[in-house]
């Protein structure tokens, strides 16, 4: 430590230029030391590990015990939790616990990653979150190990600002929320205006139910220039000697002046942006405190410094977490602003920088991701059925939990703001797409387990065909059509009980000397269906009977590129129940679609277009992984069109090809729409009411945007509805902006998109996340695919110049009708493309028998139709539901490697519509318990949890912040959420409700999991409302 003797000499110095008037009260700097530790981006998780995250806790720990007034707050946890299960020594975890303890170490947001805002699902966010599985990330992992749950949030790098988000913080129980990255001109109003500080209500329909206090983070943003001293982390790995070369000159006697200006007058500059005196000062930045001791110790002495003369300087400093912060701005009592629902999307850093390209980013990984989600979602809902009421013998659940952890952890991962978004270095895309494959094959494996029968798979019998098992995932019965791949063109389909099944053969749209087989199932909620696949001798037709009818394919010349004209003398049309489309065989392209609802014809027609960026920064600004900046409106990069039309008896087939050039053999764009001839009866709705459309997009050509680009007659006058998130719609009404307005009126869609008029409206739904956008009057469009490349040095040295050279295939349904009509089928059918059912292959040999075995014949579980299932899971969390009790177990015994509890079942319902969003659908829903899972056994007990399950819902109490507006204003006639009465709930609107269910045990099950307390005997809680969980006394 450098000696203070020449103190009061520099003191005489340095003051002469602060003898200007101070405030009465000197302003509270609350200095929040931190390391923004992403989880992936250009390096990989390993190579940032041993670079230097793993030495951020190790010094840090060190260094903050040491010095009592020192502070730290740690935010991504998938870092943590590798250095603290391979890493931290014993004296160190003690240490750790000791830290938060003294509230001296504190977790913020406490998932795995600091998510994604834009284009991750909120279900994904809420897991990444959660941590649903003993010893892995989350709120889960903190609460079983340490006692304690997050209470702020720390979303300071995530690309905008999603209204989702605000709303899952509150349901998880946090205080405040912290964000940063919101547009550049709308940050500077509200610095002037001092309303970076806000009362943020995210949800219109839960209004002040759900409300939190929301900080954004100045024009600064999360980083302390000029005070960083413990230099440049080296890749791949640390200096062996340890040295590393300081980013600021250390602090010195000759130079503290220099560094207690430059501090006073950061602080005083940003504390006219606040309405309190009390400033939060984020102190750290990217890959900072790896040497934590040349971090603390230079800035310890300046802040005594600064303290020893507070009078005079104006400013008072100390170290702080977000919780010290937060308390303080609470206890001013200020009346706050209201921001409603709106979200902070886009994101521009400049007028030229908008943040709106990585929607589109590496399409692959985003596909792989929800895939990735949507197999986790059904292998969860699956493995609880298997273990409840009665598991079999055959299975070893601790092998089965490993397998749903992996992909758990890959699924968290990727929801971090340079994964799924798209903006990551090729080999960390490679570390993304093998952690979530791994993941998905060892799922796969646990389903195969659950639901093929106990005979080897394999035979000394040639293999006659296929046996299918196909598992819906939700809680509703589905009527859908499965699409199979066989080697073999006619074919016969039988059910479990030997009964013919209506089925369509054709030729593979994708494979050589392949067949797509479609099958027509219906299938209770969470349950399966068993089919048989065996090649025949003739086809339907040919035997009269029902099974694989063959379809029959049309071919349409292809047609050239031509001008723009009136098109509607040359027309073919595909119809089904719902919906007559009509194509115009002069193009090839689509020209209308007549609605049976409305019985409108609304003129709709669709072509791929490239927007062309820029590659030398000579000539101005580039497309990158982040931004869009196209140079010029979109231009049609193809010269010709072909068609098929692919006819059968359960569904018709439009297939189009699009040619760069007329005399291409190879099309480089496809559009595969499909049309289901079912009858519009209860049950099948959902799918004679959509059009289903498959992509072929790529490779493209460098510096190439791929859009599908639809144009109607609907006079939406460009504005848009997307999604935050597949939590909520967001109306995005066109902006004119003097420069790069295209991409600024960019926005994301995580899963929907629509435009309307008075009468009708257009809705798109994905199976992944896109960029969408209205440019002009009655069109949509959303990017599909981009490949580009600039000579931006940073970039060439990090290979971040998103090359991507893959072909990619999409998915969109299309819903045209009336807004009433669209409101009510818009949300499950989504969730029909998200969770679409289960298909598990294998051989099926001539002597093989389907019977259905005792998981078949569970009893379906079935929710009403505004209601969806969320999650159905086995966490394997070990703590107890007493919050007193668990505290007292972790002063007993430190928690080690404890044996999983499988007898805790995790239940989440979430209410699908908005408050007078539909006139019946809209209205709460009353749901008995007991009813609803009487398929896995006898209820014995219910307890309404917070979002991440780590509160009893009871004793849950958030604080509560003063608005501006009157009392009456607040939300009170919104805010209907009742509590759990027996085994009942009634859920309001757009709610999320979470739940510990406790079946009766069995023996079998008893077995397999660790000792633990029955429910009846915990003690209560000190917190008020306690025991109004529901117990069967049975």
């Amino acid at each position: 430590m450098w000696s203070v003797c020449w103190l009061p000499v520099l003191t005489q110095l340095l003051l002469l230029r602060f003898l200007v008037a101070q405030p009465v009260s000197p302003i509270r700097v609350f200095v929040v030391p931190h390391s923004h530790m992403d989880v992936g981006w250009i390096y990989t998780v390993q190579e940032s590990l041993r670079a230097y995250a793993a030495n951020v806790y190790t010094t840090v720990v060190e260094q903050l015990m040491l010095q009592k007034q020192r502070r730290f707050i740690a935010v991504e946890q998938e870092y943590f939790r590798l250095w603290w299960d391979g890493i931290a020594s014993y004296r160190q975890k003690r240490q750790v616990r000791h830290l938060l303890a003294t509230r001296r170490l504190e977790f913020v947001i406490g998932g795995q990653v600091m998510h994604d805002e834009t284009v991750a699902h909120f279900d994904d966010q809420i897991l990444q979150l959660t941590g649903r599985a003993l010893f892995t990330e989350g709120h889960g992992f903190l609460y079983e190990t340490f006692g304690i749950r997050p209470r702020f949030s720390w979303q300071i790098d995530s690309f905008g600002a999603s209204a989702t988000t605000p709303t899952l913080f509150a349901l998880a129980g946090f205080h405040a929320h912290v964000i940063s990255r919101i547009d550049y001109a709308l940050k500077d109003t509200m610095q002037n205006s001092q309303g970076l500080q806000f009362v943020w209500r995210g949800s219109p329909s839960l209004s002040a139910q759900q409300e939190i206090f929301t900080h954004v983070l100045d024009q600064y943003n999360y980083c302390s220039e000029g005070f960083n001293w413990d230099g440049t982390a080296v890749f791949p790995n640390s200096p062996p000697d340890r040295v590393f070369h300081p980013k600021s000159v250390p602090i010195t006697w000759n130079n503290i002046n220099y560094y207690v200006s430059l501090l006073v007058d950061n602080v005083k500059e940003r504390a006219t942006w606040f309405r309190t005196p009390h400033l939060l000062w984020p102190w750290g930045c990217d890959k900072q405190f790896f040497n934590a001791s040349l971090q603390f110790s230079n800035m310890d002495p300046l802040l005594d410094f600064i303290n020893s003369n507070s009078s005079k300087l104006g400013i008072s400093v100390e170290y702080a977490t977000l919780a010290d912060y937060f308390e303080a701005v609470q206890a001013h009592n200020a009346s706050w602003s209201v921001h409603t629902h709106g979200d902070f999307l886009p994101y521009s850093s400049d007028p030229f920088q908008a943040w709106t390209g990585f929607y589109a980013s590496r399409s692959g990984l985003k596909a792989l991701a929800r895939r990735a989600s949507a197999l986790l979602y059904a292998g969860e809902s699956m493995f609880t059925r298997y273990m409840w009421p009665a598991p079999h013998q055959h299975l070893d659940p601790a092998w089965a939990l490993k397998q749903l952890q992996r992909l758990r952890w890959a699924v968290s991962e990727v929801q971090h703001h340079d994964a799924i978004t798209g903006t990551q270095s090729p080999k960390v895309r490679d570390m993304y797409e093998e952690n979530l494959s791994s993941g998905m094959q060892g799922v796969q494996e646990l389903m195969a387990s659950i639901v093929c029968d106990r005979t080897p798979a394999h035979s000394d019998q040639e293999p006659v065909g296929h046996s299918a098992v196909v598992y819906n995932p939700l809680a509703w019965t589905v009527t859908t059509i499965v699409t199979l791949t066989v080697g073999f063109s006619r074919v016969s389909v039988t059910d479990e009980s030997g009964q013919q099944v209506a089925a369509q053969i054709q030729e593979s749209k994708k494979t050589q000397s392949a067949y797509d087989l479609h099958v027509l199932t219906t299938i209770p909620g969470l349950s399966y269906r068993y089919y048989s696949i065996r090649s025949t001798e003739g086809t339907q037709e040919e035997t009269n009977q029902l099974g694989a009818s063959l379809a029959r394919t049309s071919n349409f010349g292809r047609k050239k590129k031509t001008p723009a004209r009136p098109r509607d003398k040359h027309l073919i049309h595909v119809e089904n129940d719902c919906y007559t489309v009509f194509l115009d065989r002069d193009t090839n392209l689509l020209h209308s679609i007549w609605e049976r609802g409305s019985n409108r014809t609304v003129q709709v027609t669709q072509e791929f277009m490239e927007y062309h960026a820029n590659a030398d920064l000579k000539y101005g600004f580039v497309s990158d992984n982040f931004v869009f900046m196209p140079i010029d409106s979109a231009k049609r990069p193809w010269n010709s069109v072909g068609m098929q039309i692919v006819a059968g008896k359960l569904m018709t087939e439009i297939r189009q090809y699009f040619y760069r050039k007329v005399g291409d053999r190879n099309h480089t764009y496809a559009i595969y729409s499909r049309l289901a001839h079912v009858p519009l009866a209860q049950g099948a709705e959902l799918l004679c009411r959509r059009i289903e459309q498959e992509y072929r997009v790529g490779p493209l050509e460098l510096n190439r945007e791929a859009i599908l680009r639809t144009s109607t007659s609907l006079h939406n006058q460009q504005v848009l509805h997307s999604d935050n998130n597949g939590y909520q719609m967001q109306r995005r009404v066109f902006q004119k902006y003097s420069s790069n307005g295209i991409a600024r009126n960019y926005y994301p869609m995580a899963q929907s998109a629509y435009i309307e008029d008075s009468r009708s409206r257009l809705v798109l739904l994905s199976k992944q996340a896109h960029g969408v956008s209205s440019q002009e009057n009655g069109q949509v469009e959303v990017m599909l695919h981009r490949r580009l490349w600039n000579n931006f040095d940073w970039a060439l040295d990090y290979d971040l110049t998103l090359n991507d050279t893959s072909t990619v295939y999409p998915v969109l349904w299309l819903l045209l009708g009336p807004q009433s009509l669209t409101t009510r089928l818009r949300q499950r059918c989504g969730l029909a493309l998200q969770h679409a059912p289960v298909v598990l292959l294998r051989e099926l040999n001539e002597s093989a028998q389907i019977v259905p075995g005792p998981q078949q014949q569970q009893e379906a579980v079935t929710l009403p139709p505004s209601l969806h299932l969320q999650i159905l899971s086995i966490p394997g969390w070990n703590y107890s539901s007493n919050h007193t009790e668990h505290l007292q177990d972790l002063q007993k015994r430190h928690r080690g490697k404890a044996k999983a509890d499988l007898r805790r079942v995790l239940l989440r319902l979430h209410h699908l519509y908005e408050e007078g969003e539909d006139p019946v659908l809209s209205q709460p829903v009353r749901v008995n318990l007991q009813a609803v899972l009487q398929g896995l056994g006898s209820v014995g007990a219910v307890e309404e949890r917070s979002l991440t399950g780590t509160w009893d819902g009871n004793t849950l109490h958030r604080w509560s912040w003063r608005t501006q507006e009157p009392p009456h204003h607040r939300g009170s006639s919104r805010s209907h959420s009742t509590p759990l009465q027996g085994i009942k709930v009634t859920i309001y609107p757009k709610e999320i409700r979470t739940f510990f269910i406790h079946f009766r045990s069995h023996e079998s099950l008893a077995d397999s999991v660790a000792p633990g307390r029955p429910q009846e005997s915990q003690k209560k809680e000190d917190d008020p409302g306690h025991g109004k969980a529901w117990r069967d006394g049975g």
